[in-house]
């Protein structure tokens, strides 16, 4: 007997349609799964039979075939478990009427006993069923949460195996219902990370409210105790609150990436990611023989902090530069591309030099002029080119240590960051920051006075700056002066702009 139902495999973050047929036959039993499975899906028949039979149905041993098409799309996971065994059922004559096996999209791993366990990448294939015009998803109690935010489409929760087939056969119902007031109630959460926390540092504060107002990338320089970590930590609650658009695409990426937690409905602050030194290029950009998301799209609307950033391996911090530059990471492999949303703010911070003392009076710097250089210049120029801001952070005095009024809040200034991000959208009409200009938006809306391009034509002189940083000038400069609700760009605002270029004065 010949059977079919409807299953989804993950692509990259989003879902891929997959039929499934089932076909049992008269013979020597056997149990063959075809259409490009990898190892997990072809151990799935150790897990589906003895699933079968100890939810008390009679499995009688026979020659299947399971083909999972289309053939071209890699099928790994666990997800085909639940739909597989709802079809052997179904051949079996255990479902009475077969038609219902179209109005719904199936995934979900079985265990021996028949219970049905967490899968990854729930939202995705949620939002393909609703695409595809399905009535529902059946899907692991589990996995409920993340997909509850979902209009439009039934969603229909169930423990076990027999459950499933109880269901499918209109024996009991099972209760669906969406979360709408999620909509209006995962807004405004945020950490116990505040800026208040932050003594003194007037500068860097200063460059961090300018980075989270245009989302530009910022690298902090200074000795270990000032303060880089601590700020880094802090910029995820200046930035914006994000949108229920954003909050679905960052909460596909973590489904996929297997760092959702059990029962997260969704991803409510932007994420924070701080990877270690020693992550390999295919962990921060995403790869394998199966494409995954990296660590730079883990942070997907968030922010990638990089502390010691020169103790990372070159070939790591050159991987960057796509994402950085694109917002995106293509990933190729012989038959396909796939491309991961990159939409990040990185933060970086370094010490000065190999000791960290360097242009200090804490403690006398012993490293030579070669051992600075050779630290400094670990850090390429063209990934320090797409890096906005470099900002010099200092050790703290005493007197702004017990300094007892209290500094801003991280509510006080996203509230200025929120209303130059609107100038912004106003501008573009659409979701999109200055940093995000082309050349043509930079030529439209960056137009400087005569004073304004004298002072940028000396600093492009001076400190023989490339175009792609004359461009990071200009961008910065743009969102000070939507900060003042300025239409034009002043010449003080690119004087502040090119003090934010640390590494341009280096040595100069």
């Amino acid at each position: 007997m010949l059977t079919f139902c409807y299953s989804g495999a993950i692509e990259g973050i989003d879902g891929a349609l997959i039929e499934i047929e089932i076909d049992t036959q008269n013979g020597i039993p056997m149990f063959n799964i075809v259409g490009l499975p990898d190892a997990s899906v072809k151990e799935s028949k150790d897990r589906i039979i003895p699933a079968i039979k100890n939810s008390n149905f009679c499995y009688k041993s026979k020659k299947i075939t399971i083909n999972l098409a289309p053939a071209d799309i890699k099928k790994e996971g666990t997800l085909f478990d639940l739909p597989i065994a709802v079809g052997i059922l179904a051949t079996m004559e255990y479902i009475e009427n077969l038609d219902v096996l179209k109005d719904y999209l199936i995934f979900g791993e079985l265990s021996l006993s028949g219970e049905i366990r967490h899968i990854r990448g729930a939202l995705s294939l949620a939002i393909l069923a609703k695409e595809k015009g399905f009535k529902g998803i059946i899907l692991p109690q589990s996995n409920f949460s993340e997909v509850s935010i979902i209009d439009g489409i039934k969603i229909i929760p169930v423990k076990n195996l027999l459950e499933t087939i109880d269901f499918l056969n209109n024996k009991i119902a099972i209760k669906s219902y969406h979360n709408d007031n999620l909509k209006n109630n995962f807004l405004n959460y945020y950490t116990e990370f505040d800026m208040k926390d932050i003594k003194g540092q007037a500068l860097a504060r200063r460059a961090l409210e300018i980075a989270a107002s245009g989302n530009h990338n910022i690298l902090m320089v200074g000795p270990p105790g000032s303060g880089k970590t601590m700020l880094a930590k802090r910029i995820s609650t200046i930035l914006p609150e994000m949108t229920i658009e954003e909050a679905i695409e960052t909460t596909k990426i973590h489904s996929v990436s297997g760092i959702l937690p059990n029962g997260t409905q969704i991803v409510r602050t932007r994420p924070f990611r701080s990877p270690h030194h020693t992550i390999s290029d295919v962990a921060l950009i995403g790869g394998s023989s199966i494409p995954k998301p990296g660590e730079v799209s883990k942070a997907h609307n968030g922010v990638l902090f990089l502390d010691e950033l020169p103790e990372f391996n070159r070939n790591v911090l050159e991987v960057l530069r796509q994402p950085l530059e694109e917002r995106k990471v293509t990933i190729s492999r012989a038959n396909r591309s796939i491309d991961f949303p990159a939409r990040v703010m990185l933060v970086a911070a370094m010490n000065p030099c190999p000791c960290g003392y360097y242009g200090t009076n804490v403690k006398e710097c012993h490293c030579t002029s070669i051992q600075i250089s050779r630290y400094t210049n670990k850090i390429s120029g063209p990934l320090l080119d797409r890096i906005d801001l470099h900002i010099d952070v200092p050790l703290i005095k005493y007197d702004e240590l017990s300094e007892k009024k209290e500094p801003e809040s991280s509510e006080i200034i996203r509230k200025r960051v929120k209303m130059a991000r609107e100038l912004q959208r106003e501008r573009y009409k659409k979701v999109k920051t200055n940093s995000d200009m082309n050349n043509s938006d930079i030529k439209k809306y960056c137009e400087l006075d005569e004073n304004g391009s004298k002072i940028l034509k000396f600093a492009v002189e001076k400190y023989k700056l490339s175009a792609r940083s004359y461009a990071r000038i200009l961008k910065v400069s743009r969102t000070i002066a939507d900060m003042e609700g300025e239409e034009n760009i002043k010449d003080y605002h690119i004087k502040e702009a090119v003090q934010y270029r640390f590494f341009d004065h280096f040595g100069n």
